[in-house]
């Protein structure tokens, strides 16, 4: 498993850009990204804020979502911040896991939302039907970079 993209955007509702490197930071997210400032779409009293520092979609995820939909979607279009190559996450499981000098967990699924599809003015659900994104928790602080590999550490 390899670091593909990194993925953030300061502000919710806006196109979200690549960046060859970030920092993690424990407890906020990834540090320039609209969660990392508490400024996202779902940063909301209601919701439970732990589950959303960081998320992570599977590099083949785009291609089949753009199948179903007969579309050209980038990556940026999905809003997730890292996509991993060769993402297992049978294999991962309730492991810790390391990106460049950061640590990871997997807290919960991200399924494809509503939000998404009216962003986008396309059927979503239907496109990332079955299509799993992961929400997952800086656990140590640190850099990661595109490129890095993925290391479990049980």
């Amino acid at each position: 498993m390899k670091l593909h993209a990194i993925i953030i955007g300061e502000q919710p509702k806006e196109p979200l850009h690549y960046v060859d490197s970030v920092r993690a930071v424990k407890g906020r997210g990834l540090e320039g990204d609209r969660y990392f400032f508490g400024r996202g779409t779902f940063n909301k009293p209601q919701l439970d804020q732990s589950v959303r520092e960081v998320s992570i979609l599977p590099y083949g995820s785009l291609a089949q979502c753009n199948r179903r939909l007969d579309t050209d979607l980038d990556f940026t279009d999905l809003r997730r911040n890292l996509v991993i190559e060769g993402f297992d996450v049978e294999q991962i499981g309730d492991c810790v896991f390391g990106i460049g000098e950061a640590e990871f967990r997997i807290v919960r699924t991200c399924p494809p939302c509503g939000y998404l599809s009216r962003l986008l003015g396309e059927d979503m659900m239907r496109g990332l039907k079955y299509i799993r994104g992961y929400r997952a928790v800086v656990v140590k602080s640190g850099m990661v970079q595109c490129g890095d590999e993925i290391i479990i550490k049980e």
